[in-house]
This record gives structure tokens, C-alpha cells and sequence, in this order.
């Protein structure tokens, strides 16, 4: 996502011609793009994306249980394996 921020920004500022930037070659404003397909192409490839989605989905889970438990005045689940010990 950095990636991609920073080409747009370079890209603007190159068409824009503010700064060093348009000063330089296109070829090299460009090169963020290209970055960010690579990040992104290693990513789905190592399972890397698909773990972290995974990890959300366990902490938004965690939460919603959390919250349930103490609408219903129950203790948490933390708490209740803690006393167990």
C-alpha cells in the first residue's frame, strides 16, 4: 500500500512538475508500481495475505465474544481460565 502511495504522489508531482521530481525520468517515478506488484505478487504467494485476514477475523471474533459475555454479565473467557487454575 506504501508502494502505491508513493507512485501516485510521485506520478502527481511529476505531472504537476513541482520539485526535484520533475526532474527526473518517468522510468523512475514509475518504479513504486512495480514494487508494489512485486510485494503484493510474493504476498499471495507465500500466504502471507491470507494469514493476516485470518488473524482479523480471529480478533474481531474475540471481541464479539467478549462483548456478548459481558452484555450477559458473564465473565470473559480470560478471566474464566484463569479462576479454573
Amino acid at each position: 500500500m506504501w508502494f502505491l502511495m508513493l507512485g501516485l504522489l510521485g506520478v502527481a508531482l511529476k505531472y504537476l512538475e513541482i520539485g526535484p521530481v520533475a526532474t527526473l525520468s518517468w522510468w523512475v517515478v514509475l518504479i513504486p508500481f512495480a514494487l508494489a506488484i512485486a510485494w503484493w505478487s510474493y504476498a499471495d504467494a507465500s500466504g502471507y495475505t491470507k494469514r493476516r485476514v485470518i488473524e482479523r477475523e480471529n480478533e474481531r471474533k474475540a471481541h464479539r465474544i467478549d462483548r456478548q459475555r459481558s452484555a450477559l454479565g458473564m465473565l470473559n473467557s480470560r478471566s474464566a481460565t484463569k479462576r479454573r487454575k
